[in-house]
This record gives C-alpha cells, structure tokens and sequence, in this order.
C-alpha cells in the first residue's frame, strides 16, 4: 500500500498520480489535501506515519517544489524522503538509499513526467550490500 499526499499547491498532480496508480491497480490510501489549504508539514507527518507505523510500505508527497514536504518528512525517524525531478534520482535513491517517500512538487515537473518517476519509484528495490552500511549510519542519526 502506498500514502500519498500534498498540500493545495499539487492537488491536480496528486489526481493523476492517483489515476495512474488506479490504472496499475496500485493500492493507496490518500490523505489529502483534496481541496482545502493545508500546510505541507501536516500532511508530511500523516504520510510518514503510515510508513513508520507499517500500515504503508512507500509514500509519496507533493508540494510545489517536494522540498518542503522532503524536509519535514526527514523530520520523522524512519523515514528517508528525496526530492526527485529526474529519473535517475528516482531510480538511485531507491537503490543506493532505500528511500521510502518520493517528494515531488508540481511547480517544477509535469504529470507525464510524475507519473514516471512515481512508476521508477515503485518498481525498484533496495541493492543492500554495501549501501545496507550506509543506510544504517543514516538510521543511527536519528539517534545522536
């Protein structure tokens, strides 16, 4: 299962994004904004905490720019959240860095182009092997 969700600025990337995922038969469960001003933080912490809690194995947040939603995300313990605009970094992040939430903002990239990171975020796995290390040192972080 996959949270996902954005403030009032990505309310219309969030819909495609949901209706690609609908088309993939991807289950999700959104947690708003559907329409109201929010504030990014708030929704950060409620996809966040699907994932921390285990009820969601990846999250997907979306703002403006994905860097407010990214920073207040990383806030939380457990949660590796990356900004990605391009392909690569979506495809890397999860690979080298086992990121679990993609922060996306609709300010800086199309739909076309969201729904194919979103695609790259969802279907590649974690390499483990030596970057295991260094997602640990990530994780023991949280704890200094």
């Amino acid at each position: 299962m996959i949270a996902i969700g954005c403030d009032h600025a990505a309310i219309d990337l969030k819909q495609a994004i949901m209706a690609h995922l609908d088309e993939q038969g991807i289950a999700y469960t959104n947690l708003g904004t559907d329409g109201d001003p929010c504030d990014y933080p708030d929704m950060a912490k409620a996809v966040a905490e699907k994932i921390t809690s285990g009820e969601c194995e990846k999250g997907i947040l979306l703002c403006g720019t994905g860097i407010g939603m990214s920073m207040a995300a990383n806030k939380i313990k457990g949660i590796r959240a990356a900004v990605c605009s391009d392909e690569f970094s979506a495809k890397y992040t999860r690979l080298h860095n086992d990121a679990n939430i993609l922060c996306m903002g609709a300010r800086v990239i199309g739909a076309g182009l969201a729904i194919e990171l979103t695609d790259i975020f969802l279907s590649t796995g974690f390499e483990g092997g030596r970057h295991q290390r260094r997602v640990d040192k990530i994780t023991a972080l949280e704890e200094a």
